[in-house]
């Protein structure tokens, strides 16, 4: 196999676990109006999904790639980067009582901000390759492939759904066209094929990067959970008894265990 098919392999692999992320789109296709109790709930899945993938994936990958100064680093850089982010966006904002427009400000920071969230994943794809060509132990469609780089596509693609739909339910609350909707989840999933070319090119380089990216990811979906998505399912729930508390509560308790089922039986892949 030439570097450049090797290249081309990486990058196709990368391509599809980028593109699981439109997956998660799928459901508001079924459903065609939400009712202010039901987006309490949703709002709350976010809230779940992406803490739980930060604590349990991205620090868990980084806490296994780096040392915890740099992951420490790395998070702090990720919170000021999207805090500065915000400050930018600042004047796009528009009412999260208006359902009817789409906040922009809430566009840029959650498709950017997971945008960024993919080229850590593309990364750790293009590194599980580094073995492609001495270690053999998987065989898909007439190619020989590392156990490493198979667990880590399907992993990240798996993981890539749940993040599909952390994107849509703000962007559905604020009234887009779920097509669009559906274009941006992809959209935020493309730096993966990127990502994961340049990390099996320049493997060396950037493994000693790897914990600082994870860390850095982490840390910006914090900041976006804490300040965005929590407030925003609070004033979805005002008409709600108890603001919706309640509903928000569940919400969150659902996606934080869905998304943590999901990286145990990912992790249980792994390891067979």
């Amino acid at each position: 196999m030439t570097f450049g098919t090797e290249l081309a392999l990486v990058f196709v692999v990368g391509l599809i676990t980028g593109l699981a992320t439109g997956l998660g789109v799928a459901p508001f296709f079924v459903v065609q109006t939400i009712s202010d109790r039901w987006l309490v709930v949703l709002w709350g899945l976010a809230v779940g999904i992406l803490l739980s993938a930060s604590l349990f994936g991205l620090l868990g990958e980084a806490l296994a790639d780096g040392a915890p100064v740099h992951v420490l680093f790395g998070v702090l850089a990720g919170v000021g980067f999207v805090f500065l982010a915000d400050r930018v966006v600042a004047g796009y904002e528009v009412s999260p009582r208006a359902v009817s427009s789409v906040d922009s400000r809430t566009v840029i920071l959650t498709v950017g901000v997971l945008t960024i969230h993919s080229i850590p994943e593309g990364i750790a794809v293009g590194v599980a390759f580094v073995d492609l060509g001495t270690d053999a132990s998987v065989e898909i469609a007439g190619l020989a492939l590392p156990a490493l780089a198979v667990f880590m596509g399907i992993a990240i693609s798996l993981l890539n759904v749940p993040e599909g739909l952390a994107i849509a339910i703000p962007l559905i609350a604020y009234g887009m066209d779920r097509w669009k909707v559906l274009g941006w989840a992809v959209f935020s999933g493309l730096p993966q094929p990127i990502g994961a070319v340049l990390a099996y090119t320049f493997v060396s380089t950037f493994e000693g990067l790897l914990a600082i990216s994870f860390g850095f990811a982490a840390g910006a979906l914090f900041y976006l959970v804490f300040t965005e998505f929590l407030p925003a399912g609070l004033d979805a729930g005002d008409a709600l008894p108890k603001r919706g508390r309640a509903e928000l509560v569940s919400g969150i308790c659902v996606g934080f265990a869905a998304t943590l089922v999901i990286i145990v039986a990912v992790d249980g892949i792994g390891t067979v």
